[in-house]
């Protein structure tokens, strides 16, 4: 794990382009022939369509319905601290990378390193090692690779997603187990975002340039309806750019990248109550990583996640509302060296020279099952929403290569987490009680360690709604105390050897690790009202104050041989040791805030989260804890034109150090755009990204080796043709 930076390099990823390709063509090939054939649409699809188009010009992101929610809440509904970010807003920010996507979300920030695709998410000072749920598509993404900075990571391409739902706390433990600090939910297209409802087939292309790094996107993606009860979709994307300059002027040495994505969906509605969704999202990629400006290792990536989702519910979705998710991802990470690389034996410590062309493979694939039903009856005038089920994931990690490469200090094993849980959430006038039990368990296990655990964790919300005058019957206050469990991962119990390059020094593994309890108290307010300057216009806020105690909190720690109680051996190199070990507790609060006002002129948001913590050892010994972010303040502004048609604004955000960190610094960012629907089948967008050239590094970066800058200023421009028939 010696000093490595990133440089991508170009690849020809023949076959999975061909495959995506032939995909896509075959859909518009498909729309052709049969656009003769096909009637118009049913009048109930184009009723809802137009009902749709009928929703207040006031609806804002907070009205949308959680992908997430098992009981078909809207954020602001949510008695949690839940965010959405829809198609419109993804749009607007024009992302490249995963961590662009969430800008602005409060109590939630993303550390990329020089690997600008693959992405670890932070909610609330928490992230690595399944603390963060990521999931796509109902799958969860858990790939992980031993290293400095981000531990655990995923691959998903912004142009294909179209919403993206975030829950921050344990109260989220109705989505899987470990997810402590919280659930982000990447939703892709589907082919009814491209068809309109009297259309066959619909299919558009994209093209977007941008001015730092020098860097071209192609998008194309076909969508074709076979009957009102089926349809289908296909979409690539294609992605090229050299290394970015930070706001100094400065070249960042393997930043560049190129990627090929793709995506293929088909949704079948085999009853009036039910719907099945099977689905596809991969990715090829290829780039060199580089030590001391030097290529050192070329990189082959492979990602693939493959998701089958059914819902039924009964005429009055009453006592039936049943949801069967399954899925497989599969990641392929393969290192061969290009030049000959200085190492040492995992086993003895001492020095080795791998040469060139040596391997090191990291192969992890994640089988899930998700299954939960919800009921709604009525007792004594109390409304109920009765949600049950159960899920398990499964991880099986395989590693191997050369002696001593980089891939022996992530453990191969296998680990299954399972749970069920039970949730009753009580409804009458202005009170709601929301009352849960999850239970989890675990067994983790390698050639010669057999580990398990279990342990039942418990929430209640309480919310109420105490106002019935005009401006404040919008009004709800709610307090929150839940609990959540992970377990211990592969790497982390199982981790060993010796440090592979620089200096020399073991890794310890610890099969006694005890997992981690997320206890979270959160007291919030949901606001909403509308009308009130003008017709139509809307007004939406979110607020929380959070507190959470991470009991046995689990972190990597250094130590001494000269101590004889640490178990850390001399060996060749200097007398230190690393290991993960349980702390008594990390503990961190912290503020967050989301609001919006929408109305027909535009639009106005800020948002802002202010997080602090620190771990606690068993002795009373007190740290920083380094995965605090930066506390934020975001603000944007949009106005519309012609008719809607044309929309300006920008964004500003201000990021504060965070505490104990000793390389961030408190940095600005402002940003601009503009959107243009110059026809019904042509958009151009643009968008200038920190518009005042500032050099600033991501605080989360601060325990890697190396402070990686991001890009100074970028201008963005992208053009869509639409056609369909």
């Amino acid at each position: 794990m010696g000093l490595v930076t990133w440089e991508w390099r170009g690849r020809s990823a023949a076959n999975g382009a061909a495959a995506l390709l032939a995909s896509v063509a075959a859909i518009a090939l498909s729309a052709e022939l049969a656009n003769a054939q096909q009637a118009a649409q049913p009048a109930d699809q184009t009723k809802k369509a137009d009902e749709e188009k009928a929703a207040p010009a006031g609806a804002t992101l907070l009205d949308k319905i959680l992908v997430i929610s098992r009981t078909g809440e809207t954020a602001i509904e949510s008695l949690a601290s839940a965010s959405h970010i829809g198609q419109e807003q993804l749009d607007r920010r024009m992302a490249t990378t995963p961590n662009e996507m969430l800008l602005g979300v409060p109590g939630v920030a993303a550390q990329a390193d020089a690997r600008r695709v693959s992405t670890s998410i932070n909610i609330r000072g928490l992230q690595d090692f399944g603390r963060v749920a990521v999931i796509v598509d109902g799958a969860r993404q858990n790939f992980q690779r031993s290293d400095h900075g981000t531990q655990s990571t995923f691959y998903i391409d912004p142009e294909l997603v179209k919403s993206v739902d975030v829950i921050r706390g344990p109260v989220a433990n109705t989505y899987g187990s470990g997810a402590i600090g919280g659930v982000v939910f990447f939703d892709t297209k589907d082919a009814t975002d491209f068809l309109k409802p009297d259309e066959t087939w619909a299919g558009s292309v994209t093209g977007r340039y941008e001015s730092n790094g020098k860097g071209w996107t192609t998008s194309a993606s076909g969508a074709y309806r076979f009957n009102e009860n089926w349809d289908a979709l296909g979409n690539i994307v294609y992605r090229d750019y050299d290394d970015y300059k930070d706001g100094g002027g400065d070249t960042v040495k393997g930043t560049g990248f190129d990627v090929l994505s793709g995506l293929l969906k088909t949704t079948i509605r085999p009853t009036d109550n039910s719907e099945l969704k099977l689905g596809w999202v991969g990715s090829s990629d290829g780039w060199n990583e580089i030590s001391g400006g030097v290529p050192v290792n070329d990189v082959d990536l492979k990602s693939n996640t493959f998701t089958a989702r059914y819902n039924i519910t009964d005429e009055d979705k009453s006592w039936l509302d049943l949801h069967i998710n399954t899925s497989y991802n599969k990641t392929n990470l393969d290192l061969t060296s290009l030049v000959p690389l200085k190492r040492f034996d995992p086993s003895t410590g001492l020095p080795v020279v791998l040469p060139a062309g040596s391997t090191s493979t990291f192969d992890i694939g994640t089988t899930g099952i998700d299954i939960w039903n919800t009921s709604r009856f009525e007792t004594g005038g109390i409304a109920h929403e009765l949600t049950y089920g159960g899920d398990w994931v499964g991880d099986n990690v395989k590693t191997g290569g050369a002696a001593g490469g980089d891939s022996f200090y992530t453990p191969s094993g296998k680990r299954d987490v399972s749970g069920a849980y039970v949730q009753d959430k009580l409804t009458w006038d202005w009170l709601e009680v929301i009352a849960g039990l999850r239970y989890d368990n675990y067994s983790l296990k390698d050639d010669t360690h057999d580990i398990s655990g279990d342990r039942v964790s418990p929430r209640i919300t309480v919310g109420v709604s105490p106002f019935e005058s005009a401006g404040l019957a919008g009004l709800q206050f709610y307090g929150t105390y839940a609990e959540g469990y992970r377990s211990p991962s592969i790497s982390e119990t199982l981790i060993s050897g010796n440090h592979p390059a620089g200096v020399s020094f073991p890794f310890l593994p610890n099969p006694n690790l005890r997992p981690e309890t997320g206890k979270t108290t959160e007291f919030g307010i949901n606001y909403k009202q509308n009308d009130i300057l003008e017709a139509g216009d809307a007004f939406r806020l979110k607020a929380a104050y959070f507190n959470n105690d991470v009991d046995d909190y689990i972190d990597g720690v250094t130590l001494s041989a000269f101590d004889p109680t640490s178990g850390c051996p001399f060996g060749p190199g200097i007398p230190i040791c690393f290991q993960y070990q349980n702390f008594a507790k990390a503990k961190i609060n912290g503020f967050e805030m989301e609001g919006v006002y929408d109305a027909a002129w535009g639009y106005a948001g800020l948002s802002a989260s202010i997080i602090n913590g620190h771990t606690i050892s068993y002795e009373g010994d007190r740290a920083d804890l380094a995965t605090i972010p930066s506390s934020q303040v975001t603000a944007q502004l949009g106005l519309r034109f012609l008719e809607d048609k044309l929309t300006v604004g920008g964004e500003v955000q201000y990021n504060g150090k965070p505490k104990g960190n000793a390389v961030a610094k408190n940095y600005t960012l402002v940003n601009a755009f503009a959107s243009y629907q110059a026809t019904d089948n042509l958009k151009v967008d643009f968008r200038a990204d920190n518009l005042f050239d500032v050099k600033y590094a991501n605080p989360l970066n601060g325990s890697t080796t190396v402070a990686v800058y991001e890009p100074g200023i970028t201008l963005k421009l992208a053009a869509t043709m639409r056609f369909g028939g």
